[in-house]
């Protein structure tokens, strides 16, 4: 019986969370083509098909991460350092395919077990070493990959990959980017994951509580190294479609797209606070940052400003996700 008034209870409040998280979802479109609108009206460049292509092809790169950062901040976590493991998985791949001469499939299989495995010693640190948190973790795993593709070429870029690298990120299916198919793909594979599997609400329990979800028998220290494995892993991915589009390897690559996948998934509806979110509000988030560099760069803005610009956009984000979680709370009772 205690069960069974615990989940009309859940249900119940489900329900009147419904009708929030659908006017949320509304509200973030919304922004969306404001800010298109007005990047319309200030430049006349920003509705060009070339343009809105370019869109496309950079928003690819960060919706692929923001998909793994997703998962991480879904558990109240974060993930520091998926542009580093961006970075030195790349690096590697180059190494051995360009300058060793090894398959070019190979070579990717290996970039993405790099970031596979970079992202399980992310997880790892967290739940065998019992740091306090996966800022930590993956704050000093940002720094050491960042070093380590640094010193592998003398902080020299890997460029000219052969024809199945670029083809990802430089070719086209009809008017649109390969690149977007694969997005669409690993997002409807990741909704998939997370409402239609066990593991998939596991991680939306723990994000909400993890000591309960211990308690109800949930493996927590399992269902993180997951999910850091899988942010590991898309960044990986993301360095792929990057490689093919630039046709080069940067040990620098990647610099900012932590800060911008963190921006896109709090401006999603995802909470930092864990077990909220839409994956498919993330690529939402991910528009409205690529709208916003695209138009700040066509309208000539310094990039310093563009990055205070990113910066004030992601507290202001957070101080929307810390207002709508009291509103919760508020309701709650």
């Amino acid at each position: 019986m205690a069960h069974e008034r615990e989940a009309a209870a859940a249900g119940q409040e489900a329900k009147k969370q419904k009708p929030r998280k659908n006017m949320y979802s509304v509200g973030v479109i919304l922004s969306l083509i404001l800010l298109s609108l007005v990047m319309a009206v200030l430049s006349p460049r920003f509705l060009t098909v070339d343009n809105l292509t370019n869109v496309a092809s950079q928003a690819a790169v960060s919706a692929i991460i923001s998909c793994g950062m997703f998962l991480a901040i879904l558990t109240g976590g974060i993930d520091l350092s998926v542009g580093s493991v961006l970075a030195l998985s790349t690096m590697l791949m180059g190494v051995v395919c360009v300058n060793h001469g090894v398959d070019p499939y190979l070579s990717m299989l290996l970039c993405l077990a790099v970031g596979g495995g970079l992202g399980l010693l992310n997880g790892l640190m967290l739940t065998k070493m019992s740091l306090p948190h996966p800022f930590i973790s993956t704050m000093g795993m940002k720094m050491m990959a960042r070093g380590v593709a640094l010193v592998i070429t003398a902080a020299a870029p890997i460029s000219i990959f052969p024809e199945p690298v670029q083809f990802i990120g430089n070719n086209y299916l009809g008017p649109l980017p390969i690149s977007l198919f694969l997005v669409a793909l690993l997002y409807a594979c990741m909704y998939l994951f997370l409402t239609r599997t066990a593991t998939g609400r596991y991680i939306y329990a723990v994000g909400g509580n993890k000591e309960a979800s211990r308690l109800s028998g949930i493996k927590v220290h399992r269902v993180l190294n997951l999910v850091y494995t899988l942010s590991g892993f898309t960044a990986a991915l993301a360095g792929i479609v990057l490689v093919g589009r630039v046709n080069a390897a940067y040990p620098l690559a990647g610099q900012d797209y932590d800060s911008d996948a963190i921006a896109a998934v709090i401006i999603g509806g995802a909470s930092f606070f864990g077990g909220v979110g839409s994956i498919g509000n993330t690529i939402i988030g991910v528009l409205i940052i690529a709208v916003l560099r695209n138009g700040l760069n066509l309208l000539n803005v310094d990039s310093n400003y563009q990055t205070f610009a990113i910066g004030a956009v992601i507290i202001l984000a957070v101080y929307i996700d810390v207002l709508r979680q009291k509103v919760m709370q508020v309701g709650r009772r």
